[in-house]
Formats: structure tokens, C-alpha cells, sequence
């Protein structure tokens, strides 16, 4: 433990995490506990001490992680007995998702479920022979105490140490074969239907969303039911998205005050959240309101995927352009503190009409309106909440909704400015590719849809600020950057979300740079992370850290799966460059998972997005003519604000020669206007129309299945 003086003069002792840039080890780096970051310092010192390995992650908007800190890790008497019998190991599961991936896949393997923080007891060569998540200081409702946990690890090493070494050596060995499988038939329309179903026997009628608590927003379940009722006409699956979009946005898992996400319901009604807010929640979910807009023209879709963006804007981007990862759940100790209300309050706040509406409104009670999800007891405060749309409750209350929307308004506004004078949860600000990758498509299709420059310029600006602050001198991609520091080399899922965002870029502003990017990004995935052997993509590249295993991700869970996204953005650039090559490498991806996505598509929604796109019908348009023509700007403008989601859009800008294009895509060079005027060129599933000069037969052309 090193030690230091504080500005009184009082000592103040830190372990080996002070020197690290993550918030969450930066949390821990005054704990007694003589924590050590992941490396070859700690393994060495283990194994020369002959000491098994304590290994704890987490992340820094983590509630539990929070709890057991203070609890354990705080406490002198657990650090004494941590430091005597173990070598302790700190590992941020956002900064190294390639550890906590294998690690949480062995927890999940040894006891059926898993989550942060995830406590394992490793052998010095890594290898894990015990594994849990969050353990209390002493036995509680049956759960071992973590001083007892120890006491017993401590025993089994001294007295059946062989034993624990054989075990570990036949975990690490079943991890390892995990995924040793052949490729399987074609993903195809059966899949896409099976999902389908599978989710609609999963759909809650009432309160929209699936399963019933804890229940997560997964907003690749609704892009996905978006693009099945393109596909198929089916009304069901439309208003699934609409009801579940419509619900959450009522409740208690929506911001009404600061916009935003919160993490996830606990109850099924989505009033009682955990309150951290993660960047990739907001991104994923304005991407399925701007969507939804797209698809019903409703406008309270729209306002929802703006404030996200207020939100974003306002509390998540830093000075630079980058996008901050997370908001704590906790404040002064109390998770949720920041965001809840008492009635008191209100009454301080506001006039007493503005009171007597707002408790209409947000649904206040003198006595609270939820119940505390560890006690489950009535606390006294409130978790603002509407009952119903706006549109409902001014006919109910007998306001315009014109009026009504400013009322509220002016209403939230006081809230804010007094709530902001509160103390903020901590911010995790550290800039994560992968995750920045998602807010950029986000940002580049809002600006699509809404018009509004302000987010294609931030768009640019963070996607910008990740290839000059994050990439190596040979271009390869970093993982994390803080605080002027850019380190740990990239994953699967850094490359696949920014060639996301770069594509979602591209076809916004039609400017090759972007395309150009996205291209040699996906050169990079194929070198560096495809399986040559069977296929698909590995979540580590070929000159990566060793660990026990290099694992394949297909699963889309809390986000999209790096496979997933692959395989969307594979058949995106094949369509828009007619690179063939690429879309062999989709199918042999498709096939790869084949059997495992088969048995279960409801936990691969992702991917069938990206099936959804193979299977067609797939459009590709491009638009010839100069940029700055109104023909030209009104056929893109209407291409943009329809929702289309499989077609691949191309503008070959003849004022430029030659065309800047032209050396991006091998199949439009001789692409020209017809009668000097703006012309469409669309292939659909490969065959080609006549082109068209008429912005009013674009849509007979591309939307043929449904007119």
C-alpha cells in the first residue's frame, strides 16, 4: 500500500489502483484492501507467493457494487483477511469486457446466473475454481458472508489444494470447448417468423414490454418487430412496439424531469427503476422512437427521441465531442435520490395550481407512490410518472393539449433548476468506442429523420474526436479514452458499433469520407477477429491479450452482440459497394450460429435484423445529380423520411470529376441524369428498374410488398 499526504497532512493510504484512469478502480484505490489492476504484476506476485487469486468486477454506475464495497471492501477486518490469503484483483467490466465476458460465462456455467459484481477465487494461471456475484459481510437470508466465503477458500487452498486445481483445470477445459461447433443450415424467413412468435408469447398486453419484472427496455426487440411488420403488414407487431415505446415513456423508467433512460424496471409497469442511465441505452432506444416516428408519423415519438438527445447533448458529451458512458443510480449513498419527490417539496416549488396540476399529471401522493424495493415498505417520496398520454389527460382535464404541454412545461422547468442544485450521482466520464459507436448512429439518423443539423454536427464531431484520439499509429482502433489517456486495444464490438455509426453517417450526409472510414474499419475486423477455420467473428483480435479462451458472441442482450452488428454492417457494404465478398462472409456468419440462434431467435433480435436484411426484399438506390440541386435534396429528403430499413442509399455527385464515389463503388460509373434532372437508380434483390426522374414514383419502386 502506498501512502500519501493529504493538503491537512494526514495520511492517506492508497493501493496499486490509484494510477489507473477508470472511475470504478479509482473508487476503490483508498480501500484497505490491496487491490492490484488486471496484469502481470498480480499473477506473478500469486504465483511466487503461492496465493490464489481474488477477483472482483464491476463498473462504476453499479448499485450492488457500491453495497459490497461499503460493506466488505471498506472494512478493515475483510481487507486484513483479503491481504493475508489472497492476491485481490479490480477489474472494470467496461473497460475490459473480454475478461468479465469469460469470467461472467463461467459464473453462469458454475451457478445458473450471474451479474455485478462478479466475485470469482482464480488459481495463479487464471483459471477459476469458484464463482459468485454479490456476497454480504456476514451470512444473511441464507447467502454465505464473505468473511465466512473466505475462511473456506482459505481451507480448501491449504488443505485440498490439488483438488481445486484439478477443478479449475476442468472448468477452464468446459469453457474452452463451449463453442467448438460446425456451421449449420441458413438463417432464413423461418427464423425471422419463429422470433416473432416467440416474442409475441412473451409480450405483455398491458403494460408492453416482455416477460414481467425485472423488465428491461432491449430496444432490439422493437427494431426488430419494426422491420417484421414492414416485412409482413402484421398490425400486432406494430402496436407491440408502440404500446411498449408508449408505456415506458409514461413511467418511472423515463426522466420526466432531465429526459433520459434509467437502466431497467424492477416491477412490471415500469414505475420503480434502478436509476443508473447508460450512453447505450439512450442511444439504442432513440434509435427505436426515431424509427417508430419514421414508421407512424406520431409525433410523440419524435419529442421522446429529441429529449433523449437534450439529455445526451446536455449531460453526456464531453468538451472534446465524446460521449461519457454513465450516471450513477446512487447519490448521497440512497440509489435514486436525485431523481424522487416529496409532496413538501412541491408545495416550496411550485404555485399552487402548478401543484394541484402536477400531482394530476406525474401521479403524486402525500404518502409516496412506490413501495422501496429493498424494504418494500411505502417510502414518503415520489417517482414522477404520467397515467396516461398527454393527448388523453388534456381531454380528461379538459386543457388543450397545446396548453397543457406548456404548462407542463414551465412546470418541469422550475423542477429542473431546483433538482440540479441537488448533489448529481457520479458521472462515469471515461469515452468508450464501442458505446460512441451506437450515440453516433443515433445521432446520424436523428438528423435524418428530424432535420436538425445540430446532431449531425455532434454526429461528426465525436466520430471525429475517436479516430484522432483513439486509434494507434498503425490506425488500429483503442478501447477507452480519459482524461487525455487512450489505452487498451480495441474489441470486436469497438469496430462493429463505429462501422455502425460511420454507415449511419454516411448515408446521412452522402459524404464518402464516411464511407471511406467505415470500409477500412470492417478490412481491419476481417484481419484481426475472423475465424478462419469455421467463421464468425472473435470477440478479441489475433494479437491480443492471452486469456483462457477467445470467445464468440452472438447473444444480444442488454446491447446488440459485436456478431450481430457484423452482420448487418457486412451485407450494408456489400450492397453499397458491390463488394460480393462481403456478403459471403455474412452468410458464412449466419451459419455459424445457425443452430444455437435456431433453438432461441428471441435472444438474438439483432440478428434478425440482419437476417430481415438478407432475405429481403433488399433495396439499393442511387441518386445522381449535384448536391446542392433542390431535385436532389427533395429525392433524398424523401427517400430519408420514410421508413425503409433495408435499402442502401448512394448519391453519385456528378459535379464532382469524377465522382469521388466512383472509387468506392465498382458498379455506377456510368450513372448519369437523365434529361439534365436528378436521377434514382433502385435494384431491388438485385434486379435493377428503369431510373426515374420522378421523386413521386420513388415509392412505387421501393415499397412494392405493402402499396
Amino acid at each position: 500500500m502506498e501512502k500519501k499526504n493529504s493538503s491537512q497532512n494526514d495520511e492517506i493510504t492508497h493501493n496499486k489502483l490509484i494510477n489507473e484512469k477508470s472511475p470504478y478502480l479509482l473508487q476503490h484505490a483508498e480501500n484497505p484492501v490491496n487491490w492490484y489492476p488486471w496484469g502481470k504484476e498480480a499473477f506473478e506476485k500469486a504465483r511466487k507467493e503461492n496465493k490464489p487469486i481474488f477477483l472482483s468486477i464491476g463498473y462504476s454506475t453499479c448499485h450492488w457494487c457500491h453495497v459490497m464495497a461499503h460493506e466488505s471492501f471498506e472494512d478493515t477486518a475483510v481487507a486484513e483477511l483479503m491481504n493475508e490469503i489472497f492476491v485481490s484483483i479490480k477489474v472494470d467490466r467496461e473497460e475490459r469486457p473480454d475478461i468479465d465476458k469469460i469470467y461472467m460465462t463461467i459464473c453462469q456455467m458454475m451457478t445458473g446466473q450471474g451479474g455485478w459484481p462478479l466475485t470469482l477465487f482464480l488459481t495463479p494461471d487464471k483459471k477459476p475454481f469458484f464463482a459468485g456475484t454479490y456476497f454480504p459481510k456476514e451470512r444473511r437470508f441464507g447467502r454465505i458472508g464473505l468473511i465466512e466465503l473466505i475462511l473456506k477458500i482459505k481451507e480448501l487452498w491449504k488443505i485440498q489444494k490439488n483438488d481445486v486445481l484439478r477443478s479449475a483445470d476442468q472448468i477452464a477445459f468446459s469453457l474452452q470447448n463451449l463453442d467448438f461447433k460446425s456451421p449449420g443450415d441458413k438463417l432464413n424467413e423461418k427464423t425471422i417468423k419463429k422470433a416473432y412468435n416467440q416474442l409475441l408469447s412473451q409480450y405483455d398486453n398491458k403494460n408492453g414490454g416482455f416477460n414481467n419484472a425485472p423488465k428491461f427496455p432491449t430496444p432490439h426487440n422493437l427494431l426488430f418487430l419494426l422491420r417484421f411488420w414492414k416485412r409482413t403488414g402484421n398490425k400486432e407487431a406494430l402496436e407491440m412496439v408502440e404500446n411498449t415505446l408508449q408505456k415506458m415513456r409514461l413511467g418511472g423508467i423515463y426522466d420526466h424531469i432531465g429526459f433520459g433512460f434509467h437502466r431497467y424496471s424492477t416491477d412490471p409497469v415500469w414505475l420503480v427503476p434502478h436509476f443508473e442511465k447508460m450512453l447505450y441505452d439512450q442511444a439504442l432506444l432513440a434509435i427505436a422512437y426515431t424509427e417508430a416516428y419514421q414508421a407512424t408519423k406520431k409525433n410523440e415519438y419524435a419529442n421522446t427521441a429529441k429529449e433523449i438527445f437534450t439529455y445526451v447533448l446536455r449531460d453526456m458529451t464531453s468538451p472534446e465531442g465524446g460521449f461519457y458512458s454513465a450516471e450513477d443510480a446512487d447519490s448521497e449513498g440512497k440509489e435514486g435520490k436525485f431523481y424522487v419527490w416529496t409532496i413538501e417539496e412541491f408545495q416550496q416549488i411550485l404555485e399552487e395550481e402548478e401543484e394541484e396540476l402536477a400531482r394530476k399529471i406525474f401521479n403524486l401522493k402525500n404518502q409516496g407512490n412506490y413501495l422501496e424495493e429493498t424494504t418494500k415498505k411505502k417510502t414518503s417520496h415520489n417517482i414522477l410518472h404520467l397515467k396516461d398520454s398527454l393527448t388523453n389527460l388534456s381531454k380528461e382535464l379538459n386543457i388543450s393539449e397545446k396548453d397543457l404541454r406548456f404548462r407542463i412545461e414551465k412546470i418541469r422547468e422550475k423542477l429542473f433548476k431546483i433538482r440540479d442544485e441537488r448533489v448529481h450521482p457520479h458521472k462515469d466520464d471515461k469515452i468508450l468506442a464501442d458505446w460512441n459507436g451506437l450515440m453516433i448512429a443515433a445521432f446520424a439518423k436523428g438528423y435524418q429523420i428530424f432535420g436538425d443539423s445540430i446532431y449531425l454536427n455532434v454526429a461528426k464531431k465525436a466520430a471525429n474526436f475517436i479516430l484522432s484520439n483513439m486509434r494507434k499509429p498503425n490506425n488500429r482502433l483503442l478501447h477507452r479514452y480519459r482524461e487525455g489517456d487512450a489505452k487498451i486495444d480495441a474489441y470486436l464490438n469497438d469496430y462493429t458499433f463505429l462501422i455502425w455509426g460511420f454507415i449511419e453517417l454516411y448515408e446521412t450526409s452522402l459524404e464518402v469520407t464516411f464511407l471511406k472510414t467505415a470500409l477500412e474499419l470492417n478490412k481491419e475486423v476481417i484481419d484481426h477477429f475472423w475465424d478462419d477455420s469455421i467463421g464468425g467473428f472473435f470477440f478479441t483480435a489475433n494479437d491480443g491479450e492471452t486469456l483462457l479462451t477467445r470467445q464468440k458472441e452472438i447473444y444480444d442482450g442488454a446491447i446488440p452482440s459485436g456478431n450481430s452488428v457484423a452482420m448487418l454492417n457486412l451485407l450494408r457494404l456489400s450492397y453499397l459497394t458491390g463488394d460480393h465478398d462481403l456478403e459471403e462472409k455474412a452468410d458464412i456468419l449466419s451459419k455459424v450460429f445457425a443452430e444455437r440462434v435456431n433453438n432461441s431467435p428471441i435472444a438474438h433480435t439483432q440478428l434478425m435484423v440482419a437476417v430481415d436484411f438478407s432475405v429481403g426484399p433488399t433495396f439499393t438506390i442511387v441518386i445522381v445529380g449535384d448536391a446542392e440541386e433542390i431535385n436532389t435534396q427533395e429525392m433524398l429528403a424523401y427517400i430519408h423520411n420514410q421508413f425503409l430499413p433495408n435499402i442502401s442509399l448512394i448519391q453519385r455527385n456528378i459535379k464532382q470529376v469524377p465522382p469521388e464515389i466512383d472509387v468506392f463503388i465498382n458498379y455506377i460509373h456510368n450513372y448519369n441524369k437523365i434529361d439534365n434532372k436528378t436521377t434514382a437508380y433502385i435494384c431491388t434483390n438485385k434486379t435493377c428498374k428503369p431510373p426515374i426522374t420522378d421523386v413521386n414514383e420513388l415509392l412505387k419502386l421501393i415499397n412494392p410488398r405493402w402499396n
